[in-house]
């Protein structure tokens, strides 16, 4: 009996051992290759970067108008809803009434074209962005900052915060020369015409894109896709990452994963006090997750699908998206008639964002994005698992859909010298310039010491 005791030990060690060491264990970085994802001959690219003017037809703007005139009437919402079934007819009335008699676009497009745009060819795609230089920096050091959105945003979430990014700061010894590109397939950047394009290879696209503008090293910022997309850059280009911020930080390794399973049950174990019911319970957070993400799994499956309605009608697009800067900013803003977007936003802003999504006819473009990365084959690559090295910082917006504590995202960020928890929510740059801002310098100048500390070593 004795003998089988220890042989059962023995089994035992042996099995927790084996699971201990897949848990830990990290794969290989894949070998990404340059794939060509334009319809033009590879053999010709045009590699010369080209000024860029957004100037829409009139053509485009007349058929908008008489789409949005001729909109079918709306279904009234249930008695007592404000926007707990989705957004609320009511108030897309108002906001299709303000598109048609207040705002702009003529207007609106002088605002766009404030800074300089430009357009330049990477693995077949025309990419579009915008590259801003500071003005008068004297004797500051100038850092390129590439700063990514994602869906369903654009560009337009950034022109608040490049003025404060590329103005010298009192109490800074360096500023940021910023550049803001369109993702893929998102407003005035070309789509893919084969399938493939996720956000480990969009991330391989920007490296070659600030290769391409001359670019060795930079400082990445993102959120949304834009934060997946910098995380992934910072895994397999660290040579060439100076540090990584992100208002979207994600861990999903498997030690992270048990990890948080195991603080359901011992939440101090992983999450400090005050921050405990960001995490915890994990029924609760699941169940938000679930209602938030419905549009996540038709996108993921069939972009197409749903992008053709959206593409069809101006108000369907506008609700669609309306709705995600409502509950996405804060939770609670659905039990509000309003939806407090005018607290945060206006209507102005919100429309320069869904019209680059409607006069560039990318709205089914830019959600194949999920379809292209929610599936075997990208997770397949593995590339959750293997660490970030370079300094970081992650932001943590108080309202945004998921909360990761320190000790979970240490998992990943092994070089984390910044953590911050701030007011606000998914649409940071867009919602809170100034914090988000403030956060970046502050992340950079720690960024900076960290460097010059392991120089030393």
């Amino acid at each position: 009996m004795g003998f089988l005791v220890k042989l059962f030990f023995l089994i035992s060690t042996v099995l927790i051992g084996y699971a201990i060491h897949q848990l830990l264990q990290v794969p290989p970085l894949p070998q990404l290759e340059d794939v060509w994802w334009g319809p033009r001959d590879a053999t010709k690219e045009d590699t010369s970067i080209k000024p860029f003017k957004i100037n829409v037809s009139d053509e485009v703007l007349k058929d908008l108008k008489l789409r949005l005139q001729q909109a079918r009437p709306f279904v009234p919402p249930l008695e007592g809803v404000q926007h707990q079934y989705g957004l609320n007819t009511n108030l897309l009335k108002k906001f299709v009434d303000y598109w048609l008699t207040k705002y702009d676009w003529r207007e609106r497009e002088k605002f766009l074209n404030q800074f300089p745009q430009y357009k330049v060819s990477v693995q077949g795609l025309q990419l579009h962005y915008l590259h801003v230089k500071p003005k008068n920096p004297g004797n500051l050091k100038v850092y390129p900052l590439l700063i990514l959105h994602g869906w369903p945003g654009s560009v337009r979430e950034f022109y608040e915060i490049i003025p404060l990014l590329t103005t010298p700061q009192k109490g800074r010894d360096f500023v940021f020369e910023v550049i803001a590109p369109s993702l893929p397939g998102y407003g005035f950047s070309e789509a893919a015409v084969k399938p493939g394009l996720s956000a480990l290879h969009v991330a391989v696209l920007f490296k070659n894109f600030m290769k391409r503008l001359g670019f060795d090293k930079y400082y990445l910022q993102g959120g949304d896709w834009g934060g997946v997309i910098v995380q992934h850059m910072s895994v397999l280009y660290p040579e060439r990452v100076l540090g990584v911020h992100s208002n979207m930080c994600f861990v999903n390794t498997r030690l992270s994963n048990l990890k948080t399973f195991i603080g359901s049950f011992i939440p101090q174990l992983v999450v400090d006090k005050e921050h405990a019911h960001l995490m915890y319970p994990l029924s609760e957070k699941f169940a938000n997750i679930l209602l938030e993400s419905g549009y996540l799994h038709l996108q993921a499956t069939k972009p197409d699908t749903v992008g053709v309605g959206l593409n069809d009608s101006p108000v369907g697009l506008a609700a669609y998206i309306l709705e995600k800067f409502i509950t996405w900013t804060n939770p609670d803003w659905k039990n509000y008639i309003d939806g407090k977007l005018t607290e945060r936003f206006d209507y102005t802003k919100l429309l320069d964002n869904i019209m680059i999504y409607w006069v560039t006819n990318s709205i089914t473009t830019s959600v194949r994005l999920y379809s292209e990365t929610f599936n075997k084959a990208h997770f397949s690559l593995g590339v959750d698992q293997n660490p970030i090295n370079v300094p970081s910082a992650c932001a943590r917006f108080k309202h945004e859909l998921v909360y990761q504590s320190t000790c979970i995202l240490s998992e990943k960020f092994k070089n984390l010298v910044h953590v911050s928890d701030l007011d606000g929510g998914h649409f940071a740059a867009f919602e809170v310039p100034n914090v988000l801002a403030n956060d970046i310098y502050d992340s950079v100048a720690k960024m900076i010491e960290f460097g010059k500390t392991a120089n030393k070593k």
